[in-house]
């Protein structure tokens, strides 16, 4: 068997979904082919299985990319209002929780169903259960798969990066970059817990902990919650930061943001009698209130302590320095760092610049959101750029 399309889409995630519905809908005769047994298995468990499907606030600057520009095209053209407006066309309910980020009221099945509808409206061929054995460049595109192979003359990247394997996500996007010669820069985990070891493994005695901080990386700071687990450390503050945070690099976090440096100043004046250890416990859940005392070291009563040892304990908590050791990996990483270069891809279509017919879109290319819906907001506007071009 060997079909012929107008073009040929690996991967039925997020945003193979949505290019091949745009296509399909301009005319194309679209194919999708997708290993896994059904489409859509990243978005099934997003947000906790309602699917964080944009962020109302998404822009350039909510993205990580060697060029920080590239985004900029497909993201003025596509907006998350216009993903609303598709969301609301189908009648989902939807609600915005902390920092503009929107959630299905019911399910992200029903973020599937619709893209699938979609896809349908537009003529789309969905063939799951199809592993790729191999795609060959000769004028046309062909893919290859235990099944046959389909031919086109344009060919769609959407396999998104290595992040959660146990999901079937792999390198092959990149495998496939190499083969065409197109340059990858280095993927690494991103949005995924930090690692902690030596002296700091002495936090894994609280893990289950939970404080709002403020948690910098390389000069990049978010006020979120942090999580202190029995690795290391996690939350949305930390899982924010991991996408700046390079290996030797210390994670500064501020325990209690807002506070006035001279807040101990002011405690040791109005309660002497007071610990270091109660005054904590008044603003931080009391097992790191107590591990924090420990370990700045002022015991007994803050009218005892000298201003000196008072000024640097505040400093340090407000500034107390973190040292991982690693991340958990692809395995508990939420999105890649990374992916094939933007340098080799038109921002304005996602086309290869040297391989007419090649586009490539959402995760696989080096551009990663925030935590927070903006991995979906890419997505969908690389996803509707690509499919407008086709």
């Amino acid at each position: 068997m060997n079909d012929s399309y107008d073009a040929i889409v690996l991967g039925a995630g997020a945003a193979g979904l949505m290019c091949a519905a745009r296509a399909g809908q301009r005319g194309r005769r679209v194919l999708v082919l997708e290993k896994a047994e059904a489409p859509g298995k990243k978005i099934l468990i997003s947000g906790g299985g309602r699917c964080n499907f944009t962020n109302i606030g998404a822009g350039p600057a909510n993205y990580l990319s060697a060029n920080p520009h590239f985004a900029k095209s497909a993201l003025a053209r596509y907006t998350p209002r216009d993903f609303l407006e598709l969301v609301e066309s189908y009648d989902i309910a939807w609600h915005e929780k902390t920092l503009g980020q929107l959630f299905c009221d019911g399910s992200a099945k029903q973020v599937v169903a619709m893209l699938l509808e979609e896809c349908a409206k537009g003529g789309v061929e969905l063939r799951c259960g199809e592993g790729i054995a191999s795609v060959a460049h000769d004028g046309d595109f062909t893919v290859t798969t235990q099944n046959g192979s389909y031919t086109a003359p344009a060919l769609v990247i959407a396999t998104g990066g290595p992040s959660i394997p146990k999901m079937g996500a792999t390198g092959f996007a990149y495998d496939l970059a190499r083969q065409f010669g197109l340059k990858v820069v280095e993927p690494r985990p991103a949005l995924v817990p930090l690692t902690l070891g030596g002296e700091e493994v002495l936090f894994r005695e609280i893990s289950g902990v939970s404080a709002p901080v403020i948690a910098t990386a390389n000069k990049t700071s978010f006020a979120e919650a942090a999580l202190f687990t029995h690795r290391g450390l996690s939350g949305p503050a930390i899982l924010q930061v991991s996408s700046y945070w390079r290996p030797g690099d210390p994670v500064a976090v501020n325990f209690l943001p807002g506070r006035n440096p001279e807040w101990l100043l002011d405690g040791k004046r109005t309660h002497p009698r007071a610990t270091l250890r109660s005054l904590l416990r008044d603003a931080l859940p009391d097992r790191l209130a107590d591990i924090l005392a420990e370990k700045l070291g002022i015991p007994g009563e803050l009218g005892n302590a000298t201003d000196k040892a008072l000024r640097a304990a505040s400093e340090r908590l407000g500034r107390w320095e973190f040292h991982p050791n690693g991340t958990e990996g692809f395995a508990k990483a939420e999105v890649t760092v990374g992916g094939i270069s933007t340098a080799e891809l038109s921002s304005k279509t996602m086309e290869a610049k040297r391989i007419p017919g090649l586009y490539v879109i959402g995760e696989a290319v080096d551009v990663t959101g925030w935590l927070g819906g903006y991995n979906f907001q890419w997505a969908w506007a690389s996803a509707v750029a690509a499919g407008e071009a086709l």
